[in-house]
């Protein structure tokens, strides 16, 4: 069920458009439409614009069967997240109502991070500023870092964002190691790596970073006993989600010298995030739980240990990203050709 009339403006609404520069990006993209535009979420008790034939939600806003009943002449419910368990598919579809979300905006910037945060490990940025900064002092003593090139990285996870780490990873002259589960032959031989076991490119690897999907299946994918496998003097980076390291193990591992440091974006103490975006929406939902932890937390206090509060993903050029496809989706399922379509 398309828009009636390509010809005549469209009646979109917006909701949860919560910083200025948003509205004005939008009505731009989309000139010559009729938009409308909310910071509150809606709800069943606060319904959505029943005359808009497109919806663009947000974390906080659920599309529930009540909704849908109030909004008749909805076409079109397009959610600015990755994630969309806030949207009822099922309602959706039974009543031919197309659902798209945003699949990814963010790859590239993560992969960038990723090697931001391991530069100011391996060359001791962060120590270095606070010494000039905080104690006035213009010297290098104890600040010896070492190079990148020649290391070898071992990426854990070769999806969109381990795909970007290893095309930066061979411009800074690294050796790579992979491990995926559903290893991808054809890129390996494109960008001239090797698939190895998890176990190996543990204990080959002078750099490792995880960039897989936090599930059953991948919590404490680095623990107590594969950890100690870690070749000696290695660093881990991880900017993908806290659960996927035994934080007990990572600690234990930086006392007795198997790992020369870390960088973390992420804790195991955030808890489970399905979508970045949802942080956006709503702020970090266990902030105050993680400055209370923050405060007694072994790793805060180590001098080879980063940790930046879950900011990888959190760049102008990535939350453009996030309404160019949201446009994108409008624009393309006004055409009849609906892109990046979820359903049940």
């Amino acid at each position: 069920m398309y828009l009636r009339n390509k010809n005549k403006p469209v009646k979109i609404a917006f909701y949860e458009i919560t910083e200025n520069w948003q509205e004005d990006y939008l009505r731009a993209k989309l000139f010559g439409h009729q938009l409308y535009f909310y910071g509150a979420a809606f709800s069943d008790t606060s319904l959505p614009n029943k005359d808009a034939e497109v919806i663009s939600t947000f974390t906080n806003s659920p599309v529930t069967p009540k909704v849908l009943e109030h909004a008749k002449n909805l076409k079109l419910v397009t959610t600015r997240t990755t994630g969309f368990d806030h949207i009822d598919l099922a309602a959706c579809a039974e009543k031919k109502i197309t659902v798209s979300n945003v699949p990814f905006y963010g790859e590239n910037t993560v992969a960038e991070f990723t090697f931001a945060l391991l530069l100011a490990l391996s060359r001791k940025v962060y120590p270095a500023i606070k010494r000039v900064r905080e104690e006035g002092l213009f010297n290098y003593d104890n600040l010896r870092g070492f190079d990148l090139l020649g290391k070898t990285i071992g990426v854990v996870g070769t999806g969109h964002i381990g795909q970007c780490v290893l095309k930066i990873a061979k411009g800074f002259g690294l050796e790579i190691l992979a491990y995926d589960p559903y290893p991808k032959d054809s890129l390996a031989k494109d960008l001239g790596f090797k698939y190895v076991s998890l176990d190996e490119l543990l204990a080959s690897s002078d750099i490792i970073t995880l960039h897989v999907p936090y599930m059953p299946e991948t919590h404490h994918l680095i623990n107590k006993d594969n950890i100690r496998l870690c070749k000696k003097g290695s660093v881990l980076v991880n900017t993908a989600r806290g659960g996927l390291v035994d934080t007990e193990s990572l600690v234990w591992a930086l006392q007795n010298n198997i790992l020369a440091g870390a960088a973390l974006d992420v804790l195991e103490e955030e808890g489970f995030i399905k979508d970045e975006a949802h942080l956006l929406g709503q702020g970090h939902p266990n902030e105050q739980q993680l400055k209370t932890v923050l405060a007694d937390h072994e790793l805060v206090y180590m001098d080879n240990v980063i940790i930046t509060p879950h900011n990888a993903f959190n760049t102008i050029e990535a939350m453009k990203r996030i309404l160019d496809t949201t446009v994108e989706n409008i624009q393309a399922f006004a055409a009849g050709k609906p892109i990046n379509i979820v359903k049940k």
